[in-house]
């Protein structure tokens, strides 16, 4: 059995008191205060996450472009110096060996932030299939990353550090030094709220953490609050609406994917855009704040199994049950009814458009 892994802030979780539980290898704080006042901070305050567990490659040389544009979803040669782009890294058969976001931090030069659980099988992926004169380093165990969210967020950062962030549009990046600290600062978010990401030398985690937290205007929150605010705003999470069973086009009928150029799993999405997917991700929305789970199988009225649930919780910030599910492609227009099975009960549940909320500050200027 290999060994669950560990951040820079074990320590200061477990003095926290935080809940913790094993995440893609790593042992992770779920909750501190609690999963429904965590929430609340991040959508009404400003909440800080530590999510050093993810990973990060960096890409260098004259075929580093090529490189990736033939392994990534995205138009890679159209992400500007300082800007990321959201997409994913496919298998010949169009599965998504991950989703990630890719951002250019110079003419020759790229940086790709993957998810932890994926980590080592994106690096052997993309190592196999590098052209000679493209550069590969996996700086993952070198770099410390925390994700300060909230519509608060500027103004608490810019009062703790005593500077003027950089004016930063949504899903741009920026080279910056903050308490001294050399980072890339990054604004693209998961929790549908304004926020940074900070990516910094892994040596400086615990001295950020806590000159961010000492006032207490910016607080802790784990994974269970990050959970419930990506569900509202309807972002995957690899393991449950992606995989390498599917093409994305069944998670997002053909976004974050440039059908104009050859990448690897194109044959597959271009099928899957031309003769439709046999089921769709979607929304739904319960009548009842009894949470749906993944696994749990959608019927329809006369109780056929037509999808399952990818997952599933009480949208804290609505006041009701909520879901993503994979239905059946006749019966994903907003307004079906169908149900849920949970635990043997069926629960009327409405098909509804993605996301559940509309009221998240990420993409004001």
């Amino acid at each position: 059995m290999s060994e669950t892994l560990r951040t820079p802030l074990y320590d200061t979780h477990v003095a926290l008191k935080a809940r913790m539980v094993p995440f893609g290898g790593w042992d992770m704080p779920v909750q501190y205060e609690g999963i429904l006042a965590e929430h609340e901070q991040t959508r009404k305050r400003t909440a800080i996450y530590d999510i050093c567990h993810m990973g990060e490659f960096e890409l260098n040389g004259p075929t580093a472009e090529a490189d990736l544009n033939r392994l990534l979803t995205m138009n890679v040669p159209a992400i500007t110096q300082g800007q990321a782009k959201y997409g994913f890294l496919l298998d010949d058969e169009g599965g998504v060996i991950d989703d990630l976001t890719c951002y250019r931090l110079g003419p020759q030069s790229f940086f790709l932030v993957v998810n932890a659980g994926t980590r080592v099988g994106d690096r052997e992926w993309i190592e196999s299939r590098l052209s000679p004169t493209t550069i590969f380093e996996d700086h993952s165990d070198l770099t410390g990353k925390l994700d300060v969210q909230g519509p608060d967020s500027r103004a608490a950062l810019e009062e703790i550090f005593g500077v003027k962030l950089p004016d930063l549009g949504y899903f741009k990046s920026v080279q910056t030094t903050l308490g001294g600290v050399p980072m890339l600062l990054s604004r693209t978010g998961y929790t549908g709220e304004w926020g940074y990401e900070l990516y910094f030398d892994i040596n400086k985690t615990v001295e950020l953490w806590n000159t961010i937290t000492a006032s207490g205007r910016v607080k802790p929150a784990g994974l269970g609050a990050r959970d419930t605010l990506r569900l509202e705003v309807g972002y995957p999470l690899y393991g449950h609406e992606l995989g390498r069973s599917r093409t994305p086009v069944a998670a997002f009928r053909g976004m974050f994917i440039d059908m104009t150029k050859d990448f690897t799993g194109k044959a597959a999405c271009a099928r899957d855009v031309a003769n439709g997917c046999p089921q769709y991700l979607c929304g739904l929305k319960l009548e009842s704040k009894r949470a749906a789970r993944q696994g749990d199988a959608v019927v329809d009225a006369a109780g056929n199994k037509v999808g399952e649930v990818t997952s599933g919780s009480v949208g804290p910030s609505l006041g009701i049950a909520i879901a993503m599910a994979y239905v059946d492609a006749a019966l994903t227009a907003p307004g079906t009814v169908l149900a849920v099975d949970v635990r043997g009960t069926a629960l009327p549940a409405t098909v509804v458009p993605l996301p559940f909320y509309t009221g998240g500050t990420a993409r004001k200027k």
